[in-house]
């Protein structure tokens, strides 16, 4: 399995997967019109994408993900609590992904990939962390977390990459310019991860298998990438794991591919 993140941050938030001949996408939170050049210059082909996984409702995850599936004739697997949401509405076919839930997803020429859905913290119900798992190699998306919890990341163990979202730095946030409520809201239980936090998460994240680890969701006015990346290398050293290979998800350009 490879995957290429397309975009990752509060303006939008999407990656790509492919398993044999099988193309996927987690979230869908940029517009058609930004998703489309992306798509083409990772090498997609028309109406080449054959499943679209959706996080949670906020529109930075899910912004386009019912006018991407209609298409490319895709379907989109998201909770059942948000498939009347209009970013949704427009898929010709939905699947339900609820927390606990183990789906096999098919790709034209018998491709398959194992998903699996674990719910987490935050103030978008539900929202969803994935594992993808495809011959024996497997990935996990786990962003959109508000705080951590030993439970999510013992049932999401095993990953070769991992997405975890690394969103803002505590002292930042609280000198940064967003109102006292928004402040509450990321820094609260059901908001955002902290560096701190994401730290605490990657501990217990972090197995043998692991060989990349993608930090995303990151704040463009709350965080700086080289203060989440010595936040992970500080972590991943203590743990021994120093040869890990860290990347940091961009807004603005897709990473290059990752093979899982």
């Amino acid at each position: 399995m490879q995957i290429r993140i397309i975009s990752s941050g509060s303006k939008g938030n999407s990656m790509l997967f492919r398993a044999g001949d099988m193309y996927g996408m987690v979230d869908a939170g940029l517009t058609l019109r930004a998703l489309t050049p992306r798509l083409e210059e990772a090498g997609v082909p028309f109406r080449g994408l054959d499943h679209i996984l959706v996080t949670h409702g906020h529109l930075d995850h899910a912004r386009s993900a019912g006018a991407l599936a209609k298409r490319h004739h895709a379907t989109v697997h998201c909770p059942e609590a948000m498939m009347q949401n209009r970013s949704v509405a427009r898929a010709p076919r939905l699947s339900n992904t609820s927390d606990g839930m183990d789906t096999e997803l098919l790709g034209e020429h018998g491709d398959k990939v194992r998903l699996q859905a674990v719910a987490l913290p935050h103030d978008c119900h539900p929202t969803l962390a994935y594992k993808l798992t495809h011959d024996d190699r497997c990935l996990v998306v786990l962003s959109d977390i508000g705080r951590p919890d030993r439970q999510v990341a013992q049932r999401l163990s095993g990953a070769h990459v991992l997405m975890l979202e690394f969103n803002h730095c505590t002292e930042m946030l609280e000198a940064g310019p967003y109102p006292d409520s928004l402040k509450r809201r990321v820094g609260g239980d059901q908001g955002h991860l902290s560096n701190e936090q994401s730290q605490e998460m990657l501990t217990w994240l972090a197995g043998e298998n692991l060989h990349t680890l993608v930090l995303t969701h990151l704040s463009a006015k709350n965080n700086q990438p080289e203060i989440a990346l010595n936040c992970a290398m500080e972590t991943l050293d203590k743990l021994g794991l120093s040869h890990i290979k860290v990347l940091i998800a961009k807004q603005e350009e897709s990473l290059e591919p990752i093979q899982v």
